[in-house]
């Protein structure tokens, strides 16, 4: 009986081919250099992502600290980063001292209201800038960028005189008025977005819906302005964010501390006024003080925080699709 020897599989001569190339690229320098600069790259990358991150994120965490410290941790020099006895006292002074409540419905009423009434303005008149032309529309144009060039220090006798001839000082209707009018904040940044946003959309989407009978404003309600939603959005949540932050025309408009900006800007005198005793002369302790302040600030601009984490997606999205990125 004949028995038959299983011979070893040889390798396929394709694979050995796949092998021969492999180890002969491989053995070059390139591919050694090329896989060097690839990760060079990400280190690189790697490094400045977090240095801009530390950056932005170092100031923040360190209100937070001291905001959430009690004053026996300021005194502690074992104390740094983690606190060790935990409390909210300070906001609550800062709430009492500060009157924040009210300051911060004010700040939200004031700039939903300016966010509103400056997106209108502003698409109207990006819309118009794109589409419409006429004599003279460039040179107007030109005057509208330039008011981003102008800073707003050139015009600030002449404003503030303007609006005190109307007895408009200390109200909220300058804000209202420039917003309706558009000679806003950052008005000719705004209609910059909504004019190059237009400028790319097509023409033939406006043609047939006035070949069937739509005028220009229906054409521009129900074809145009839906199609525009990242350019709106965009602009709306920079003229919030913008508008809260404002301390030139709020502190010169506003003579008390009605909104976050001109609070900040008084919170100091405010803060050592409500911890002061009345009728008598003791200062509080300066570094005491100095920690109120901190948690009055990380405050302000914790709402605009909380705002960003809800609308960060939309925002990134808005942005990309507005040809605002690169």
């Amino acid at each position: 009986m004949k028995t038959e020897t299983t011979q070893p599989s040889q390798p396929s001569q394709p694979s050995q081919g796949l092998l021969s190339q492999l180890w002969q690229r491989m053995a070059k320098g390139s591919f050694w250099l090329n896989k060097l600069k690839k990760w060079l790259w990400i280190f690189i990358r790697s490094v400045l992502i977090c240095g801009i991150s530390f950056i932005i994120l170092y100031p923040i965490m360190i209100k937070i600290i001291i905001a959430i410290k009690d004053p026996v941790d300021m005194y502690d020099a074992t104390v740094v980063w983690i606190p060790k006895h935990f409390t909210l006292d300070n906001f609550v002074l800062v709430i009492k001292a500060l009157n924040f409540p009210k300051v911060l419905l004010n700040t939200v009423m004031l700039s939903g209201t300016v966010m509103v009434l400056q997106t209108f303005c502003c698409v109207l008149a990006g819309y118009g800038f794109s589409r419409m032309k006429f004599r003279g529309s460039g040179l107007l144009f030109g005057c509208v960028i330039f008011t981003i060039l102008v800073p707003p220090q050139t015009i600030m006798i002449p404003t503030y005189l303007q609006y005190k001839s109307l007895n408009m000082i200390d109200t909220y209707w300058p804000f209202i008025i420039s917003s309706i009018l558009g000679i806003g904040l950052k008005t000719g940044l705004f209609v910059y977005i909504f004019r190059q946003f237009f400028r790319g959309m097509p023409n033939e989407i406006e043609e047939a819906a006035l070949v069937d009978g739509t005028g220009t404003f229906g054409t521009f309600w129900k074809i145009v302005l839906p199609n525009a939603i990242p350019s709106v959005v965009t602009v709306m949540l920079f003229s919030f964010v913008w508008q809260w932050n404002d301390s030139f025309y709020t502190g010169m408009i506003l003579n008390e501390a009605k909104v976050m900006s001109s609070m900040l800007s008084t919170a100091g005198a405010q803060i050592l006024f409500f911890l002061t005793p009345p009728g008598q002369d003791v200062q509080p302790d300066p570094l005491y003080l100095s920690m109120i302040q901190n948690t009055a600030i990380l405050m302000a601009i914790l709402p605009l925080i909380i705002m960003y984490l809800f609308v960060q997606r939309h925002f990134v999205e808005s942005m990309e699709r507005s040809g605002l990125v690169g």
